[in-house]
């Protein structure tokens, strides 16, 4: 096992996914202003120095609990975050829920685990091939049920109890889930955006929350402790990085600013959805037919104190 001291994960990996770039400045949450670092073309540039000291606790508290036979529970939803939780969860042979979150999981565990139960027997059923002699109609219709479980019981089926950590990508878009944690006193792991209250999880690592390859990232990372907690060695994490920052300043000038602008702009976009009153979840176009989703997210308003408070300062990141 590493030590305690050792680098889990390097600014310089975080930049190449876009990892510091936040929403518009003015969608942005005050409880955020010590992770921001500046702004540029009208987006909040968080401060990913932090965000590697912010990793690093997370990831020293989530071994921790697994070292104690802990159990873990991803919870991703939005397009940008379902595949990358999906994967890692089962790659540390952890639970998720990637689709839908259902009201209940952790709090009505007991219901929950009635439909974990018919979820199986129907799933044994049909591969023991109990639908070949039904009627048409109700083998259908008994496949429907176990798509229709499938979409949101899948990764949890193996739950046992509830979980002892929940790793969540936008607890904005995962709220309920934050809620259900907290009435549990379960340990909030999340990865939050700018416009986020980083005081409503126990663990808040500040990032590009909407960022496929930036999610990717964090929750491999996340994903490594509870491997290397049960005797694993980790993917993601401990990669030594030839170029260590001192600083944002220093970080900030190895930008590809083409790439950046192309995330600048990408941003603009989720918020004008947003602000339309649009959903990305259920937009979709003959042209985007048979790709994957467009990456997306829900903003919470940002309190009344964000009219009254004093944005970081602009010229940093220009």
């Amino acid at each position: 096992m590493h030590s305690d001291d050792e680098a889990v994960i390097s600014a310089k990996a975080l930049l190449d996914t876009g990892a510091h770039l936040g929403h518009q400045s003015r969608r942005w949450n005050p409880r955020m202003k010590e992770y921001i670092y500046g702004t540029r073309s009208g987006v909040h540039l968080i401060d990913l120095t932090k965000t590697v000291t912010k990793v690093q606790e997370a990831y020293l508290a989530l071994r921790h609990i697994v070292s104690e036979n802990g159990k873990v529970l991803f919870v991703g939803t939005k397009p940008a975050a379902s595949e990358a939780i999906a994967e890692e969860a089962v790659r540390s042979g952890s639970f998720y829920m990637n689709h839908k979150w259902l009201g209940g999981t952790m709090t009505n565990f007991k219901t929950i685990s009635k439909r974990i139960k018919l979820l199986k027997t129907l799933q044994d059923q049909e591969n023991e091939g109990g639908f070949d002699h039904l009627p048409k109609k109700v083998a259908l219709a008994k496949r429907k049920l176990i798509a229709k479980l499938s979409s949101t019981i899948e990764g949890i089926k193996e739950m046992r109890r509830v979980p002892n950590a929940l790793i969540v990508v936008d607890p904005v878009d995962e709220h309920n889930a934050v809620a259900e944690a907290k009435i549990l006193h379960i340990p909030v792991f999340a990865l939050l955006d700018t416009n986020c209250d980083p005081t409503t999880v126990d663990y808040a690592i500040p990032c590009n929350d909407d960022s496929a390859k930036t999610i990717k990232l964090i929750v491999g990372v996340l994903a490594d402790a509870v491997v290397e907690a049960k005797g694993g060695e980790p993917v993601y994490a401990y990669k030594s990085d030839s170029e260590v920052f001192a600083s944002m300043d220093d970080a900030i000038k190895t930008v590809d600013k083409i790439e950046e602008l192309r995330l600048i702009k990408a941003k603009f976009r989720e918020d004008s959805y947003l602000l339309r009153g649009k959903s990305r979840n259920n937009k979709k176009s003959k042209s985007s037919h048979g790709k994957k989703p467009v990456e997306e997210e829900k903003v919470e308003a940002a309190p009344a104190a964000a009219e009254e408070a004093k944005e970081p300062e602009a010229s940093k990141g220009e």
